[in-house]
């Protein structure tokens, strides 16, 4: 029976308990510990039955125990020190308020992405993507940049996992209760729910638009699921979190990026940077274009380079196979309709999304899109940076791939979101109450070597000891498990090793029984005992996914592996928090170069968790982090002015500018055998294999006689947190992206768009020409006669620092000298003769030549021993341009 009326009912708070409804909506309290513990104070059976959600817990206190808590003396002290704290946050100067110059004045960054993962009550995510989405928001908010964020609002978001007694994925799809989580309603200047809408071919989709606040940070979520939307194909694009077939997932990128785009107008925000999170938000670009296009009457061409100055694109995504593809004849049916408000043909639009735009008969990438419409973008780790320009190569013709213009900014994580209470209070006493602020200070972090190793250890036992019992929890909670028999599962003291992630197949969840016999004598060892967590999803459609799942669960069942292997259902921010707060190994050992970065493992290293990874991702990076902070450290005076200590303990000082493979962990290295398809999985197996009885188990087991402690364990810790800890966490991250990207994107656009956006029509026509007239162009070496002499003196051979005069004839046909940046590429030759990773030095115009030829010179210093090559080249040249390879022209001599 439908209602005759709606209204929405809120808890009667007393007045002063008022402010626990001001720090339950805003989403701060999900990195405050003393927040978090406010609210688990006043009914910690409510907060555990709400998952940790105070707006539903506080509506379901009775009044008896509102009344109670308002007369609680003890615990409005409390309330009154967190909602001050709270208070203080918001209004404290930030750094961006602190540091911004006049240029970033009307900086506005708006930020979209499909997922967002802030706390365990809000099942916006999935997984690593949505979880560093809402890290950044959280650091975001910290460093005070002006800037929203937009999502969606999905009514199941993401399946709920169960396992049938095989270990059959099962999903289930509870729905989300949007007026019991720490969301609202906006509101338009009439009072009334604000809505966007957007048109498709089914009809007219109506969204509504809610806000969650993540400190100073707004995040924006639209709603289809409402009754101004007739039609259930329409009130059913925001259902489910990545479900449904390709043409529900076109409808939802299109709702998060041109809907999302809409709903920022209608509330009178106009960024001046859009950053894409993954391809899914590739569409706000159209959006984008098609508002610029009405509001100043330019055309798209020179809309294009209005607004592709202001946006960002970020990838997430290592291999093709990974990003979505759309067959031309959907896009056709979603975008037709666009074609003529842009002014471009078919062709136009769906050449920007295809990796060969003259291929007709090529699928449509959003990705491809976001890399065309945008100035900047990146990879999320050093080593995705080179596989993705390595991918994309292909839309740069004829340059090296170590010059595609595909960044890298190697993600983090929020550690106040992720390190263990107990651990933070360690941090407050040993390195000072600033430690938070100075998080990304290397001379702060050294002072872990001050905690007492015992202290340390005896912190993280009980971290163990928190996560099996909370593992025993949840498998008395499961159908297959009793009571009783959860009791007995794991070891509190034995050596637990977690792995705890999306079940790709690339990620090899089952690695680790290649041989699982040599597996069962380590596990099942008499004195020295090790034991396995695992926990994650496969994606509902991934049958193989479910396979690997169902393997770990047989084998976890036999005799001989019960209580000793382990794997906890339905893995979210909740699972993760208790596993990387409490396993002694994190585990993660993807088939390279396959994991763009992935921050469990960041996660884990903060906690004093020791890494047992394949050198892919953030792990490739994290190997070398200790030489580079020994030697910077150096460098750096004590924080008491005095003499700098070592901060390695002495068993391994001498050691460690020699072996890097110790800094909070083990990396997995093996050779596989060419001829053997499946050689690289057994090699990669026997590796963990030889670690673990070799190095890992032997290491945890050393104890001192007296006091039980693994001092040589303990010391690694202590490498992980001081020298991992302050390099990739996300206030290192966005500060990067601040300054790397945002900010050169914002004074970029202001360039642009001042003046009607008259230099970005200027600069679409400079395109243009250049375009039409870049096959006339030809360079040729011409050699002076002084280095003529020179090579003949010498016989071709130079000492370092010795240079050498190179000039270049360049017929530029109907191109001008002044369009043109000539350079010499020169480098170390290979093994095949070939320049890798060359250098580039700038040639000087010097004048026209007779036959009306331009003359170029250069000189090439010699800086570094070796068989050296140069060759010339010419790129184009604009002022206005990002960068030389925007428009992929080159010619080389």
């Amino acid at each position: 029976m439908k209602p005759l009326r709606q209204l929405t009912v809120v808890p009667a708070l007393p007045q002063n308990l008022e402010p626990l409804r001001e720090l339950a909506e805003n989403l701060w309290w999900t990195w405050d510990r003393e927040a978090l513990t406010l609210f688990r104070y006043l009914d910690t059976e409510l907060w555990e039955k709400t998952y940790h959600n105070p707006v539903a817990m506080l509506g379901q206190m009775s009044q008896a125990q509102l009344n109670a808590a308002a007369k609680n003396e003890a615990f409005l002290a409390r309330l009154d020190v967190v909602h001050k704290k709270f208070k203080t946050y918001r209004s404290t100067p930030s750094w961006f308020e602190s540091t911004a110059d006049a240029s970033l004045t009307d900086l506005k960054i708006a930020y979209f992405s499909m997922e967002y993962g802030l706390t365990e009550c809000m099942r916006l995510y999935s997984g690593g993507l949505g979880v560093l989405a809402g890290d950044h928001l959280k650091s975001t908010s910290y460093l005070g940049l002006p800037f929203v964020a937009v999502g969606l609002l999905y009514q199941h978001g993401y399946f709920r996992q169960r396992l049938t007694a095989d270990g059959w994925q099962l999903a289930d799809y509870p729905p989300n209760d949007f007026y019991n989580m720490p969301i609202r309603p906006e509101r338009g200047e009439d009072g009334n729910p604000l809505l966007v809408e957007v048109d498709y071919p089914e009809g007219k989709a109506y969204a509504k638009v809610w806000r969650a606040q993540v400190g100073r940070v707004p995040l924006y979520l639209l709603d289809t699921n409402i009754a101004e939307n007739q039609h259930a194909e329409l009130r059913d694009i925001t259902d489910y979190l990545y479900g449904g077939d390709e043409r529900m997932r076109i409808k939802q990128e299109i709702l998060l990026g041109i809907g999302g785009y809409r709903a920022l107008t209608a509330l009178g925000i106009r960024p001046t940077v859009c950053h894409m999170n993954e391809g899914h938000a590739a569409f706000l670009a159209v959006e984008r274009i098609l508002q610029l296009m009405r509001k100043t009457g330019i055309n798209f061409h020179e809309a294009c380079e209005a607004t592709r100055a202001g946006n960002i694109f970020t990838t997430h995504t290592p291999v093709p196979a990974g990003i979505d593809w759309f067959p031309p004849n959907l896009v056709n049916y979603y975008f037709g309709g666009y074609f003529g408000a842009l002014g471009v043909s078919e062709e136009t639009f769906l050449g920007l999304g295809r990796a060969n735009p003259s291929d007709t008969d090529s699928d449509f990438s959003p990705a491809l899109l976001a890399l065309r419409l945008s100035a900047m973008c990146n990879g999320v780790s050093q080593l995705h940076g080179h596989v993705a320009r390595e991918m994309w190569k292909g839309l740069w013709p004829g340059l090296p791939v170590h010059e595609v213009p595909i960044g890298a900014i190697t993600n983090g994580i929020h550690t106040r979101s992720w390190v263990s209470g107990d651990m933070q209070s360690l941090f407050d006493r040993y390195l000072g109450p600033r430690w938070i602020v100075d998080l990304t200070n290397q001379a702060v972090w050294t002072q872990i070597s001050q905690i007492p190793d015992t202290e340390l250890w005896r912190t993280h036992e009980r971290r163990r000891e928190r996560l099996i019992a909370f593992a025993r929890q949840r498998q008395a909670r499961t159908a297959t498990t009793s009571s009783a028999a959860a009791e007995k599962i794991l070891n509190s003291a034995a050596l637990t090793i977690g792995f705890a992630r999306r079940f790709a197949t690339y990620k090899r969840a089952t690695l680790l029984f290649q041989d699982v016999d040599r597996l069962d004598k380590i596990l099942n060892h008499p004195e020295r005992p090790v034991q396995l967590i695992f926990a994650g999803k496969a994606h509902p459609h991934d049958y193989e996914g479910k396979l690997l799942i169902q393997r770990i669960c047989r084998i976890a069942a036999e005799p001989r592996f019960q209580h000793k292997i382990v794997f906890i259902e339905n893995y979210d921010i909740c699972v993760g928090r208790y596993l990387v707060e409490g396993v002694d190994v994190w585990l993660n050992n993807p088939l390279p170069p396959n994991e763009a970065s992935g921050t469990s493992g960041m996660k884990a290293a903060a906690n004093g968790v020791l890494n047992l990874s394949i050198a892919d991702g953030w792990w490739a990076e994290a190997e070398n982090v200790v030489v580079d902070n020994v030697e910077r450290l150096a460098q750096v005076p004590a924080l008491d002015g005095g003499r700098r200590e070592t901060h390695l303990p002495p068993s391994r000082a001498s050691n460690a500018l020699r072996n890097t493979k110790t800094c909070g962990g083990w990396t997995i290295e093996a050779s596989p055998v060419a001829e053997d398809p499946g050689s690289t999985d057994k090699a990669h197996a026997n590796a963990i294999y030889e670690l673990l009885e070799k190095e890992i188990v032997p290491l945890f087991y050393e104890r001192h006689p007296v006091d039980d402690i693994p001092y040589a364990w303990v010391a690694r810790m202590k490498d992980a947190m001081q020298n991992l800890a302050p390099v990739f966490n996300t206030k290192r991250m966005v500060s990067e992206y601040a300054e790397q990207l945002y900010f050169p994107a914002h004074r970029r656009w202001q360039r642009l768009n001042q003046d009607s956006a008259q230099r970005s029509v200027a600069l679409a026509h400079w395109k243009s020409h250049i375009r039409n007239h870049w096959r006339g162009l030809r360079i040729e070496e011409r050699t002076p006669e002084r280095a003529t002499a020179e090579l003949s003196r010498q016989n071709g051979e130079f000492g370092v620092g010795e240079s050498l005069s190179v000039q270049a004839v360049v017929h530029t046909g109907a191109l001008s000298p002044h369009e043109l940046a000539v350079q010499i590429y020169h480098g170390v030759l290979d093994e095949a003769g070939e320049i890798r990773n060359g250098n580039v030095v700038a040639m000087e115009y010097r004048g026209e030549l007779a036959d009306g030829a331009c003359l170029f010179e250069g000189t090439l210093v010699l800086q570094q021993t070796g068989l050296h090559g140069w060759t010339l080249r010419v790129l184009p040249y604009h002022e206005d341009l990002q960068s030389p390879y925007e428009l992929g022209l080159v010619t080389w001599v």
